[in-house]
């Protein structure tokens, strides 16, 4: 395989129109699941939710390592490029292999469950592909303020959205499923703080990267989940009389 850099603009662009799409359709109405999923109107096929992450999440991290064992020889030169790999491979190692088993969420829809894997083998393609076969950095890539800056935004955001959903674990005893308000943490300050953290992260990881297919995920990010921090926040008022009001929906201080 080489690297086609035409290709990797079709997919960068069409990750970029599938974020306007998601925008649009979720912007006013929330996807059904979880605390927005319609009581009367539940899909009959789901998984249990442990399962369902690990499905679903696990091409992210399987589709850039089968890219990086099909080339012969192995590239990832230099040394910046090595990391900004790793990156990625370990939000999604996080996300597959730690994340699912000590989620309590409810039962996953198997229709979306389906849509999320088919993003996941796709974005994990596009952002593989692109770092093992198309990347070109300097030797002192991982001094320049793009990776450093990049990199601590990441590491930012990754560690908002790990202690975020630790939060959001406690608020429950095992067998629960009832919803409480949040409490700690970034919590303090917005209501999709786990959300806020991860569009940071993917933010942070486009700025180290400074490609086009890493910026158009973070801008699907943005799309995606920007919209259901926004939706919880309007259930959280909604639901609980003495919920904060001080309280923004995803930045904090500004929105």
């Amino acid at each position: 395989m080489q690297c086609f850099p035409s290709l990797v603009l079709a997919l960068s662009s069409l990750l970029g129109a599938l974020a306007l799409l998601q925008l649009s359709l979720y912007l006013r109405v929330p996807s059904r699941y979880g605390k927005h999923e319609e009581r009367l109107c539940r899909p009959r096929g789901r998984l249990p939710a442990r399962c369902a992450w690990f499905l679903q999440e696990l091409p992210s991290f399987l589709v850039p390592a089968l890219l990086l064992a099909l080339r012969s020889p192995p590239r990832l030169e230099p040394l910046g490029c090595r990391l900004l790999c790793c990156l990625f491979c370990w939000h999604y190692f996080y996300r597959t292999f730690i994340y699912p088993f000590f989620t309590r969420g409810r039962p996953f829809p198997l229709q979306l469950l389906f849509f999320g894997t088919l993003f996941c083998i796709y974005n994990g393609f596009l952002q593989g592909y692109y770092l093992i076969y198309c990347a070109e950095y300097p030797n002192d890539w991982c001094t320049d303020i793009r990776f450093t800056s990049g990199l601590l935004l990441f590491l930012l955001g990754m560690g908002i959205n790990i202690h975020s959903d630790l939060l959001l674990r406690q608020l429950r005893k095992p067998g629960e499923v009832t919803y409480k308000i949040p409490q700690g943490g970034l919590f303090t300050y917005v209501s999709g703080a786990n959300y806020f953290g991860e569009i940071v992260e993917w933010f942070g990881f486009a700025i180290a990267t400074w490609s086009l297919p890493a910026f158009a995920f973070a801008f699907f990010t943005l799309c995606c989940i920007g919209p259901r921090a926004y939706h919880h926040h309007r259930y959280y008022l909604k639901t609980f009389m003495d919920y904060p009001k001080s309280r923004k929906a995803l930045i904090p201080f500004v929105f």
